[in-house]
């Protein structure tokens, strides 16, 4: 009997900072697809940017004991409109593999910011999560802030620059806008480079880090209170997970705090009143439109002490490990974790 199972390929790694997470994410993915409706294709991207196609056990991809000669098969994808299929690259010749799904579980640059999905949605096979446009324009912080702000939504005060920037004119925006500001990469994810400046003197040091991680730095006010994330899936109809409050014991939700929450404690539901919690909600889903999301993404906002509600970021791939926060949403209203990427792959097909 012919195997009747979707053939889903799942990408990770890849030439980014935050490989190591998308590994762990990729690995919980794989193992919450459902094996009587779905057959994992795990393609795996290397650091320097080598497609391959693995075929080992499972649980060496997290640990990234993945890239070795005996499960990988160098690997690529057809642009081929309508091909959707996935070429493996063997020493007697070319072999095939048909494509139903691409579900790419990539992190930061190269994976969330439109660059694998332009490929993708090339070659005409459906695609777990936004599209080319909103990868883009959510991966780009200060763009994003823009349109966010268009539709009607509170964001940080901001400055973004370039290299060669106007020294005085950040001073002055420094001065003007108060500390703490936050210097952030405008495309980085992870927290990667971001850092909390309390005091002139750590400002243009701040900046300079920042450049080690883009082209582009955002500096930004600080915004006073704390911060809450909500998980929202769908194309047309909306489906907002519980909303989760982020308590931060020191100055910065980073990577560290992301992955493990050694020193943070994360509330879901949180602990807001109902009224607040629908309105943060209706937030959510506005500024996932505004910003042309589909299929799935993490929308980050600020709480202030008067209830204002604040823009921070959207993650179109957020993590999906063992701690991340986008399942844990969506199990606190009842689906599961299989559930949730069962949802996923059958909204990319629609």
């Amino acid at each position: 009997m012919a195997d009747q199972r979707l053939n889903v390929a799942v990408f990770f790694g890849g030439f980014s900072s935050e490989y190591s997470v998308s590994l762990e994410s990729a690995y919980s993915v794989i193992c919450n697809l459902n094996p009587q409706k779905y057959r994992p294709l795990p393609v795996g991207i290397t650091r320097e940017g080598k497609w391959l196609y693995f075929d080992g056990e499972f649980q060496k991809i997290p640990v990234d004991e993945w890239q070795n000669d005996a499960d990988c098969t160098p690997a690529f994808l057809s642009p081929e409109r309508g091909s959707k299929t996935l070429y493996l690259i063997k020493k007697e010749g070319l072999e095939t593999i048909p494509v139903d799904v691409a579900f790419p579980v990539m992190h930061g640059k190269f994976g969330e910011d439109g660059t694998i999905q332009g490929l993708i949605e090339l070659a005409g096979i459906p695609l777990v999560g936004c599209g080319v446009l909103s990868s883009a324009l959510c991966m780009d912080k200060d763009r994003a802030h823009k349109l966010a702000e268009y539709a009607g939504i509170t964001v940080p005060k901001s400055m973004a620059l370039k290299s060669g920037y106007n020294k005085l004119a950040l001073e002055n925006f420094a001065e003007k806008t108060g500390y703490p500001l936050f210097v952030k990469p405008i495309k980085s994810g992870s927290s990667y480079g971001v850092t909390k400046v309390s005091e002139p003197k750590e400002l243009f040091p701040a900046v300079e880090f920042a450049f080690e991680f883009d082209d582009e730095v955002l500096v930004e006010e600080g915004i006073a209170g704390f911060e809450v994330s909500c998980a929202v899936m769908g194309n047309d109809a909306l489906l907002v997970g519980e909303v989760a409050e982020i308590e931060i014991m020191g100055d910065l939700f980073d990577f560290n705090e992301k992955y493990t929450h050694a020193s943070t404690v994360v509330h879901v539901p949180a602990r807001l009143s109902p009224k607040l919690t629908q309105e943060v909600k209706e937030i959510a889903k506005v500024l996932y439109r505004a910003l042309a999301c589909r299929g799935f993404a993490r929308v980050d906002l600020f709480i202030t002490p008067d209830e204002r509600i604040v823009f921070n970021e959207i993650n179109t791939i957020p993590g999906f490990t063992e701690h991340s926060l986008y399942p844990g949403m969506m199990k606190a209203i009842g689906i599961s974790f299989p559930e949730v990427v069962e949802r996923l792959v059958e909204l990319a097909a629609e």
